[in-house]
């Protein structure tokens, strides 16, 4: 297909306004300019945040010593790069979002139900996020003005107005982030990914030189044996895996701009595992380091800081751990859920718009009221990772077992074609979704299966990638049934439009 024919179609409206925009589109060749050392500095900057160094962290407060908890680390980075690399390809391939390619799945109508999903979890996360650095926002605010940290005897909304005006201070920041959006945020995650590293190299010189180097910090026996230990690693990796499970799903949103399937594979390879274990031994170790200066874990960098009682460090340090949440909450839980809303209302909203939307409904997640318990990151995280787990083996089914890696891409924007299915639903794809949730979620509610929610993420991309493999086995040979246009069953061969030029 000619650009000329293309732009005659889309002239024509061929390309329904309801699925179809400039956000939406795919991204022409000629400005896909992410090359691997992008794809790494994203990570970085994601990787490099509050809550991954608690999660962490706590897996000592949780009774692990540092060897246990640095494999359970290791262990969970290799798993989520394998997913990342098999979910990445048909975004560097296409060019598509996340909430695009998921009709290919479940129909243009069924796949708002994971985009919804999808973006309800990432303005949960942006949430706990924000909350996380607005500690760090407030701590600068008490040394720096005389009589702020007065103010948090006047309760709002269970917060002192002290943290509440620094809630909306954090806030506002993302929304001027987002503003000028997606390439500011790729010049952003430039520089603010290694500041934190300096951040952290600072902290681990400290726990070193106060355990009197690596012996003691590694010595720490561990308060866990046997079975509970295993109980405990494999809830950990689920939950570890769940921290990133958002990421999973729409890790296309930002390979659809790679210049190449190498970019973002070496990329990806280098800022998740490389920079995301060497953060979590960072964090390990300055958590062990806080057992042995002050008698028990703390995983809060926020409280670690205040220990020293140094204006200046505890300002700096401050300084770091802001630039760092909104670093990865830019990245991770604004570009996402932004695609997800534009997916739902592509007449009315474009991205900066739906960013700025989804900033203002994390408010009401309210996380000051539940955020401080390592149990309860767990849990909630184990929770996410199982929910989003079928989605993922739906797609990753779909694109390498039921297409064999070619995509119709205007068939993406047709109500009429081999992903419309039937009224824009493919029934199998919502079981093959049902089957997964039942599956990571019934050790919730049979006591005799309990052990089985420890592995929730697993569980649901497992069974959602075999069931949804098997419910299509009857069409996975290319000829996909649909509705053309006049009404009649017809059915797809399996070619179509993929060539990309015809999007320039």
């Amino acid at each position: 297909m000619s650009v000329a024919m293309h732009r005659a179609m889309k002239d024509s409206q061929v390309f329904d306004p309801a699925l179809y925009n400039e956000d939406l589109a795919p991204v022409p060749i000629a400005k896909r300019t992410w090359g691997w050392l992008n794809f790494t500095t994203v990570w970085m900057g994601m990787v490099h945040n509050i809550v991954a160094y608690e999660t962490a962290g706590s897996l000592l407060g949780l009774g692990m010593n540092v060897w246990q908890a640095l494999a359970t680390v290791v262990v969970a980075n290799i798993v989520l790069i394998v997913a990342m690399w098999f979910n990445s390809v048909a975004g560097a391939k296409y060019g598509l979002p996340f909430p695009v390619l998921i009709r290919a799945a479940f129909g243009y109508r069924g796949a708002q139900i994971p985009v919804l999903v999808r973006a309800f979890v990432a303005i949960f996360w942006f949430a706990v996020q924000a909350y996380a650095g607005s500690q760090a926002v407030n701590v600068v605010l008490g040394v720096m003005i005389p009589g702020w940290n007065t103010l948090g005897q006047i309760h709002l909304l269970g917060l002192g107005l002290n943290s509440a005006i620094a809630v909306l201070l954090f806030w506002s920041l993302h929304a001027w982030i987002i503003s000028h959006g997606i390439e500011r945020v790729k010049h952003f995650e430039l520089w603010a990914g290694p500041l934190v590293i300096l951040l952290g190299l600072g902290l681990v010189t400290w726990a070193l030189s106060t355990a009197h180097g690596f012996g003691p910090i590694f010595s720490e026996p561990s308060k866990l044996t046997g079975g509970a230990f295993w109980r405990l690693f494999a809830l950990s990796v689920t939950g570890l895996v769940g921290v990133w499970s958002t990421l999973v799903l729409n890790i296309p949103d930002f390979t659809r701009f790679s210049r190449s399937q190498r970019d973002q594979m070496v990329g990806q390879a280098v800022g998740l595992p490389g920079t995301a274990i060497l953060f979590a031994v960072m964090s390990i170790i300055i958590t062990s380091g806080t057992v042995i200066a002050f008698g028990k874990p703390i995983w809060n960098p926020v409280q670690l800081l205040a220990q020293f009682g140094n204006p200046l460090i505890l300002t700096l340090g401050a300084i770091a751990l802001l630039v760092a949440t909104l670093s990865v909450n830019v990245a991770a839980n604004v570009v996402s859920p932004a695609y997800d809303l534009v997916n739902l209302f592509p007449k009315k909203l474009n991205f900066i718009s739906a960013g700025l939307i989804s900033i203002v409904i994390a408010l009401f997640f309210a996380p000051w009221l539940w955020f401080n318990s390592a149990n309860t990151i767990f849990n909630v995280l184990g929770a996410i990772g199982g929910s989003l787990g079928p989605v993922a083996g739906i797609m990753v089914a779909d694109f390498y077992i039921v297409r064999s890696r070619q995509y119709d891409v205007q068939a993406f924007y047709l109500r009429r074609g081999p992903y419309g299915y039937r009224s824009g639903w493919n029934v199998r794809a919502l079981v093959a979704l049902g089957l997964g949730l039942m599956a990571a979620f019934i050790g919730l509610f049979v006591p005799a299966l309990q052990v089985l929610y420890s592995y929730s993420w697993f569980l649901g991309v497992s069974i959602g990638f075999l069931s949804y493999s098997l419910l299509m086995r009857s069409q996975s040979s290319g000829a996909l049934t649909y509705l053309d246009a006049d009404g009649t069953e017809a059915t797809d061969g399996g070619g179509g439009l993929t060539d990309l030029e015809a999007f320039d």
